[in-house]
């Protein structure tokens, strides 16, 4: 059961990091699908249900642009966190003078981008057109439980439910059919075996492993196409 939903998002700067050049940042060329799915859940999300990415139209030609920004070098420690959970007490603070970098980053400048997406239930109890009608009145009020952000969190998106037509592209000829190599889809987390692992899961305390998927993307008169997670063409 399913229910499709279009939205127009927007931003003056987003940087959609490709992981092999995550220390320089560079982005992809266009939003990826995981990208999407962060703005929709912003807006909305429950437990009973999940979006999946079906396209993503470009409507505004690519443009680079380089930066200089201060990051953190570092990040918390999972197994300090779980530490401190058992023990109810621990060291898990960083301090930003001591872990500053300054990093060049290559971005994108004067973003829009249509998304469709689909609503999916996992708890057949409640309706799919029940998450349908709550999204849409939040997005048409602007409401959402945080800011939604185009790739990293200081690169703010504004956005606007699609009701009938898409708005009008500014994409030029030559951009709108490419071949843009392989994009990072999602990221599969699957139970970890052994003493390896790479996140903790929140409320369980479960140890996961993240495996990033990708697939080879196409833009087709301007609109990418996004393969469901167990097609052939999706590889880890």
């Amino acid at each position: 059961m399913s229910k499709s939903v279009k939205l127009h998002v927007w931003g003056d700067a987003a940087c959609f990091t490709r992981p092999e050049m995550k220390v320089e940042r560079v982005s992809y060329d266009v939003m990826t699908p995981s990208a999407a799915r962060g703005v929709l859940e912003a807006i909305y999300w429950k437990p009973q249900m999940r979006w999946v990415i079906e396209r993503i139209h470009l409507l505004k030609p690519v443009q680079f642009t380089s930066v200089r920004r201060n990051e953190v070098g570092t990040k918390a420690s999972a197994s300090n966190a779980k530490s401190a959970m058992k023990k109810g007490t621990g060291a898990l603070g960083l301090y930003i003078e001591e872990q500053r970098q300054q990093r060049a980053g290559t971005i994108l400048r004067d973003v829009a981008y249509v998304i469709e997406a689909r609503i999916e239930v996992i708890d057949t109890s409640e309706p799919v057109e029940k998450h349908y009608h709550m999204f849409k009145r939040r997005a048409e009020k602007g409401q959402c439980f945080h800011r939604p952000y185009l790739g990293c969190r200081e690169f703010i998106a504004d956005f606007a439910w699609i009701e009938g037509d898409l708005p009008p592209t500014e994409l030029p000829e030559p951009q709108s059919n490419r071949d843009l190599g392989f994009v990072l889809l999602d990221i599969d987390y699957t139970p970890a075996e052994g003493k390896s692992f790479d996140v903790i899961e929140a409320n369980t305390g479960k140890k996961l492993l993240a495996r990033p998927q990708f697939f080879r993307a196409e833009l087709k008169d301007g609109v990418m196409e996004v393969p469901p997670v167990s097609a052939r063409e999706v590889v880890s």
